[in-house]
């Protein structure tokens, strides 16, 4: 077993000893084994931190987009240097295949280039004026430090959809990531300041909740942007109200899939398995419901139990592993909490079981399973697990499996699998989410397009894409007017 790697706050351009608690991270599948080990930062470093960005924010914003771009552009090439070491490093603390480590470490370098590319599209707009001699124009300007408040499940291409657009903007960053993933953290901030990012501009803080909240409530952060838990983001909105600043966050899902009589049925199965099952199902847009209409539900969930049931799951570092462990003992204690709530409403368990032996059950792991509910209103339907947790229902008709499918406060994002045309247009009206896949996964984000969702699953603008400059910019109306003109 090697060493742990040294864990180091990155504040104002240096790299620093965290002067708070000790800090961990620990491998999922092996929960014995450290793999980065430090000390979070306390207080007073975040302080500095924001005053770093605070001193910082005029020179960055003063400098030509194309320069700022340029630095984007050099980091993607780090990042996407470094993606077979850094992606078996991913999968290591955060648990997720080691293929699926190297694809997101890949996905942040795509998120780099975008964004460094920015400079060559459009920088604001010009209106006619009602008056002679005068045009209107609406320019961009970024609005200060942004706090980055990011999650464990995707440790690098989330924080990098958040922070880098918010660098291409003019925006200095203070950023905070989930406790239990700080090595991809660091190597991120490392990449930018190798790339040629000026001290201040970017830092890097790990620390626990009290870091967070010391960061909300610093009047040196003009902006606020999150990814997490429903809880913990409504709690942040409100005390981003109270101060008065704006907040970007994306919360909760809990994404269904509609399987029609007429779907490609192979292909419906093996994207519904990887919606539901892959990175063991910690993510925002997972499919945790899963709706099939009668015509095709015994031979179609009998198809998914098969593949569920045969999933080679294990330590994500071996080869042929399809699903590795959740990201910590009190997750997994969630979800199987989850589970036994379902089976006591009335659920029968199609398959999954509990690990009792061998590696499986001493490390973070969860079984895929599938749930099949019949009637009353189960808590797994409700609420979000966050795990390898499909539940399913049957439908009668079409409308009553949109019902279902929008039979929830959350609304991020669906799929239907379905060869009509006039179907898939009905589900466009029909389903209220900020993301619809036709034919494919509830999972996946691009970062040309928006992402983001509808009801409580998000809060302020969209993320990615030009929708977020909605966020990381304010606009400033210019009435542009000359004098007489003298030769």
């Amino acid at each position: 077993m090697s060493s742990p790697i040294q864990l180091y706050s990155f504040i104002d351009g240096e790299w620093a000893q965290g002067a708070g608690d000790a800090i961990e991270s620990r491998n999922p599948a092996r929960p014995a084994e450290v793999v980065a080990a430090g000390r979070q930062a306390d207080i007073a470093q975040a302080e500095s931190a924001i005053d770093a960005a605070r001193r910082a924010k005029q020179t960055w914003a003063a400098t030509p987009a194309h320069e700022r771009g340029a630095i984007l552009v050099r980091a993607a090439a780090i990042v996407d240097g470094a993606a077979a070491q850094w992606g078996r490093e991913l999968a290591r603390e955060e648990g997720k295949t080691a293929a699926e480590g190297v694809g997101e470490v890949k996905r942040a370098a795509q998120i780099l280039r975008y964004y460094g590319n920015d400079a060559d599209r459009q920088a604001g707009e010009m209106f006619s004026s009602p008056r002679r001699g005068e045009r209107i124009l609406v320019t961009r300007k970024p609005v200060g430090v942004v706090g980055v408040i990011t999650p464990f499940n995707f440790p690098i291409a989330i924080p990098a959809w958040k922070i880098v657009p918010a660098l291409a903007y003019g925006n200095t960053v203070v950023w905070k990531p989930a406790s239990t993933v700080p090595l991809l953290a660091m190597r991120l901030a490392a990449a930018l300041a190798e790339a040629g990012l000026p001290g201040g501009v970017l830092n890097l803080v790990l620390g626990g909740s009290a870091v967070g909240n010391a960061m909300l409530s610093h009047d040196g952060i003009d902006a606020i942007t999150f990814t997490g838990s429903t809880g913990v983001g409504r709690k942040l909105a409100a005390a981003a109200a109270v101060r008065g600043v704006p907040i970007q966050a994306e919360m909760g899902g809990k994404n269904a899939a509609i399987v029609l009589g007429d779907a490609d049925l192979e292909l419906a199965a093996e994207q519904v398995m990887l919606g539901a099952f892959r990175s063991s199902g910690q993510k925002c847009t997972a499919t945790s419901r899963l709706i099939v209409t009668a015509d095709i539900a015994d031979d179609f969930i009998a198809e998914l139990v098969k593949r569920a049931a045969t999933m080679n799951v294990g330590d994500p570092l071996d080869d042929g592993i399809e699903m590795g462990p959740v990201i910590d003992a009190s997750a997994r204690e969630s979800i199987t909490a989850g589970i036994e709530q379902a089976l006591a409403d009335g659920a029968q368990r199609m398959c999954g079981q509990t690990y009792t032996d061998g590696a499986l059950a001493s490390g973070y792991f969860v079984a895929p399973t599938i749930l099949e509910l019949s009637s009353g209103e189960p808590h797994v339907w409700r609420e979000e697990l966050f795990g390898p947790v499909l539940a399913v229902r049957r439908a009668n008709t079409v409308d009553e499996a949109f019902d279902l499918a929008n039979d929830s406060e959350f609304g991020l994002s669906a799929a239907i699998f379905t060869q009509d045309l006039t179907r898939t247009m009905e589900a466009m009206d029909a389903l209220d989410v900020g993301i619809l896949h036709v034919n494919s996964e509830t999972a996946g984000a691009d970062p040309h397009v928006p992402f983001g969702g509808a009801k409580k699953s998000g809060y302020g603008p969209k993320e990615q894409g030009q929708a977020a400059r909605e966020f990381f910019t304010h606009t400033t109306t210019v009435y542009l007017r000359g004098g007489e003109a003298k030769l």
